[in-house]
C-alpha cells in the first residue's frame, strides 16, 4: 500500500507553473528520491506535500486520507515531519532543547495548561531516543549554534524525529557538506531506513547519495515528470543524462 499518493499536482504562482501535473506513489519503507536542476520544481514539490502550498490542481493522499487541504500542522500531527534546505534550529538552545520542542509538539504540550510528570517522562524518553538514533547523545548539552554545520543539520533531523513521523521529508540534506560530513549523514539515512519504521523523501543534488541510497528516483525538470525508476534505470536514461546528469552517472 502507497503511503503517499501524489496524482496529477500543479501549483502555479499567477502565470508561473512551478509544478505541472506530476503524479507519485511512495509505498512504506521506502527511500525515494527526488533530483533535478536548479528550478525544477523540487522544492515547491516539498512544500505542497508537507502543507505550506496548497496545490494549484490535483490529489494529496497520505495513509490514506486525503491531505490535499490539509494545513501543514495538521500534516506534522498525521505524521509527515520535514526538515528544510537551510537548517532551521534555535541556536541558542541546547541540542537537547531544540529536540525537546519538537517532542513536546508532538505530545500536544502547547495546548495544554497542564502536563504530568508521567506524560513528560515519555516526552524525555522520546527526545533521549531521537538523540541516540541520530549520534548526538554526547552533544545534547551543547549549545546548537556552536556545532559544526554536519552537526547541525543532524540536530535538525532529530527533531524531526522527535515529531514520530511515518514519512520523513529531507530537503537537501547534506547540502553545504564536505566529504566526511556527507559520508557521515548518508550512512544516518542509511540506518533510518534500515530499521523499517520510516519512509523517506529526499531531495538532493549529491549523485552519490542517490545512487546509494534510492529504492526509485524521481526526476523534475521545469516543473514536470522527466523520468521514474530504479537507480540503474535512471542512470542508464539518455534523455537524464542530457537533462541532468551529464557524466556523473
Amino acid at each position: 500500500m502507497s503511503v503517499l499518493e501524489v496524482t496529477h499536482v500543479s501549483k502555479s504562482f499567477g502565470s508561473l507553473a512551478a509544478v505541472r501535473d506530476v503524479s507519485l506513489a511512495v509505498e512504506a519503507g521506502e527511500l525515494r528520491a527526488i533530483i533535478g536542476p536548479n528550478g525544477a520544481g523540487k522544492t515547491t514539490f516539498f512544500n505542497l506535500i508537507s502543507g505550506f502550498f496548497r496545490p494549484t490542481t490535483g490529489t494529496i493522499v497520505f495513509d490514506g486520507q486525503d491531505i490535499t487541504a490539509v494545513p501543514a500542522y495538521r500534516r506534522v500531527a498525521n505524521g509527515i515531519a520535514r526538515t528544510f534546505q537551510i537548517t532551521e534550529i534555535f541556536p541558542a538552545l541546547t541540542v537537547f532543547e531544540n529536540v525537546l520542542i519538537s517532542a513536546e509538539v508532538a505530545a500536544g504540550f502547547r495546548l495544554r495548561p497542564w502536563v504530568g510528570r508521567a506524560e513528560r517522562t515519555r516526552v524525555r524518553e522520546r527526545v533521549e531516543e531521537a538523540l541516540e538514533l541520530t549520534g548526538l547523545a554526547a552533544k545534547s548539552g551543547r549549545l546548537t549554534g556552536e556545532l559544526a554545520h554536519g552537526d547541525q543539520r543532524v540536530a535538525e533531523i532529530a527533531m524531526a524525529l522527535a515529531l514520530r513521523p511515518r514519512l520523513l521529508l529531507l530537503d537537501e540534506p547534506t547540502a553545504g557538506m564536505g566529504g566526511e560530513e556527507t559520508y557521515e549523514i548518508t550512512q544516518l539515512i542509511r540506518r533510518l531506513r534500515s530499521g523499517g519504521k520510516f519512509t523517506i523523501v529526499l531531495i538532493e543534488h549529491d549523485m552519490r547519495v542517490v545512487f546509494h541510497l534510492a529504492d526509485r528516483i524521481t526526476v523534475l525538470d521545469r516543473g514536470s515528470l522527466l523520468a521514474e525508476g530504479a537507480p540503474a534505470e535512471i542512470a542508464a536514461n539518455e534523455v537524464v543524462q542530457v537533462a541532468y546528469l551529464g557524466d556523473v552517472a
